[in-house]
């Protein structure tokens, strides 16, 4: 438990940018106020806390923002808040501004930095904003659901087209190191073939044998989805027109899908987040992440939450293979 109850409580956004951050964002500021604490915005993440990047918000402040993609108060990445210096200058700086209750959205490298504040004497909750669906503590992140129905979207234009042609598309979405966009889109879009980072062996000859047979029996296109984290879409295309004399296109979605306006789910999940992550704060609890498992928002231990690995469920992915065939 604290020494004095808390008083002042900062939010801030760090990391990827991810639809819905600004509703967890409007959920703190507001909770926090009906409950008579004072607010302050930290703009651009670690990096303006460092910076003093600090604003009082009112409940004005946050009108009219649930509906918006992005952040309202930036986002940056912050190598200096990786080092013990960094850390300690953070926690001064909360010291200075009053704030000793922080709300961090961000993913995994956000909550390290809430980690190391917590130790520091700041009282830290995180709140998992990552379109990546990364983090392994929780079955929900903000973001994901709007960045994969963007990229659902996008695929069903590029297979219209691809049929048009009878073409092969590759189209590369989000993911450098977690493959559950790709995944999603394989499966909901009715791809061919789904390409990622935890299957980085995978045999370009036999998805080339593929395309020929297929070809044989008469279809019109092949897609295949390929994650960031295998990338090479470009040259890629370019090999398997070589091999299979089929029109072959890359097309990479890139940071469309970190935009647009939320999903109702990315905005009542992280409306919710936001208000329980005030409630752990007002309740004396700290160095905490919310998630949502099993069906449920649960707050688990950073520490913890940090040493679990997440991997996507084999049962999925052999079932996206099967759906293919």
């Amino acid at each position: 438990m604290p020494k004095k109850p808390i008083r002042t409580i900062g939010v801030l956004t760090s990391g990827g940018d991810a639809p819905g951050m600004n509703a967890a964002i409007r959920a703190v500021v507001r909770t926090a106020l009906g409950k008579g604490l004072r607010v302050r915005g930290i703009r651009r993440g670690y990096q303006g806390l460092l910076d003093e990047e600090i604003i009082d918000y009112s409940a004005r402040d946050v009108s009219d923002i649930v509906q918006r993609g992005g952040t309202i108060l930036q986002t940056a990445r912050c190598e200096e808040m990786r080092t013990e210096a960094g850390q300690q200058k953070a926690a001064a700086i909360c010291k200075k501004y009053g704030i000793d209750g922080l709300v961090v959205i961000g993913g995994d490298g956000s909550f390290m930095g809430a980690q190391k504040l917590s130790h520091l004497g700041v009282n830290t909750v995180g709140i998992p904003g990552t379109i990546d669906l990364d983090i392994a503590c929780t079955d929900y992140t903000i973001g994901f659901d709007t960045a994969v129905n963007t990229a659902m979207e996008a695929i069903d234009k590029i297979r219209d087209t691809s049929t048009s042609h009878q073409r092969c598309s590759i189209i590369e979405v989000m993911g450098r190191d977690a493959g559950y966009i790709a995944l999603w889109c394989g499966v909901a879009n009715g791809a061919e073939r789904i390409l990622m980072p935890e299957e980085k062996d995978f045999d370009e000859k036999a998805i080339i044998a593929d395309i020929h047979a297929c070809k044989e029996r008469g279809k019109k296109n092949y897609i295949i989805i390929n994650a960031e984290g295998i990338g090479d879409s470009i040259n890629m295309a370019e090999r398997i027109e070589k091999a299979t004399g089929m029109e072959t296109r890359a097309t990479i979605l890139g940071h469309m899908q970190r935009g647009g306006s939320p999903t109702c789910k990315d905005r009542m999940y992280a409306s919710m987040m936001g208000s329980i992550a005030v409630d752990l704060l007002v309740q004396g609890k700290t160095n905490r992440v919310v998630g949502y498992l099993e069906g449920k928002y649960q707050d688990f231990d950073i520490d913890e939450a940090l040493a679990m690995k997440k991997t996507i469920p084999e049962y999925q992915y052999e079932i996206a293979k099967e759906l293919a065939l």
